[in-house]
């Protein structure tokens, strides 16, 4: 994104009764999920992005404006050659089923992550997903894919000194709304809630920068059997917290 575009702030919600905004899901617990019923690792997948329709779906019944989708790391390229092209298929197979749903839905589509090291055809998806979509305003879907915490911080600050050096922008004037605007996420609100399914109980380099003021719950179920109920009951406990954002609460 240009230094020279502006991003509103989009303030977060409050907590406290009120529902997420931005609920971003960290999507944990295929492959045990096929282990279990004597499965291979891509048949657990497959009702992963299953599961990831059902959240779509739920996310617009629950009043949720963005929802982040953590579907690809850059550390998941670490796995067998096999799986990752299952995966990078399954994107595929997502945009090209989901795509005319989800545009006449009115769901914007954005991908987020380091698009340089996607196959050629998977980028032309991407870039047709989000150009038939980027005027849609019932809600944002963002799929994190290829998508790393601590890489996006190092491509936006590469980002900013290369706008420092351009003269589009002064080093002395780079606070945290300037830099904000180099981040994958630009334009959207930091999450509210982040869900973490499977029993695990770790952040995983997932929107590092985003949700240093976010709400966690970490879910016992795996995520092909998450479905609205397990949706519902995440918002349910994030809006029994009080978000003090540093500041002193009613208690």
């Amino acid at each position: 994104m240009k230094a020279a575009e502006k991003s509103a702030h989009i303030a977060p919600a409050s907590g406290g009764g009120a529902a997420p905004r931005h609920v971003a899901i960290i999507m944990d617990g295929n492959g045990r999920w096929a282990k279990a019923r004597g499965l291979e690792r891509t048949a657990g997948h497959r009702e992963g992005v299953a599961a990831a329709r059902r959240a779509v779906e739920a996310a617009r019944d629950l009043g949720v404006e963005y929802l982040t989708l953590y579907s690809f790391s850059t550390e998941n390229w670490r796995r067998p050659a096999g799986e990752v092209r299952d995966l990078m298929g399954l994107l595929k197979q997502f945009i090209v089923d989901d795509l005319p749903r989800l545009r006449k839905e009115g769901v914007r589509v954005r991908v987020i992550g380091d698009k340089d090291n996607l196959t050629a055809d998977l980028k032309t998806l991407v870039r047709r997903a989000e150009r038939e979509t980027e005027n849609n305003t019932t809600y944002t879907l963002q799929i994190a894919f290829n998508y790393g915490g601590r890489d996006e911080l190092v491509r936006a600050v590469r980002a900013a000194a290369d706008a420092v050096k351009r003269g589009d922008i002064e080093a002395d004037d780079i606070d945290e709304a300037t830099f904000s605007r180099f981040l994958d996420t630009a334009g959207a609100p930091d999450p509210d809630l982040v869900i973490r399914t499977s029993g695990e109980r770790r952040t995983s380099n997932f929107l590092n920068w985003q949700a240093a003021y976010a709400e966690y719950v970490f879910a016992d179920v795996l995520w092909p059997d998450f479905d609205a109920d397990a949706f519902a009951d995440a918002i349910a406990e994030y809006k029994a917290r009080e978000r003090r954002y540093g500041g002193v609460g009613d208690a």
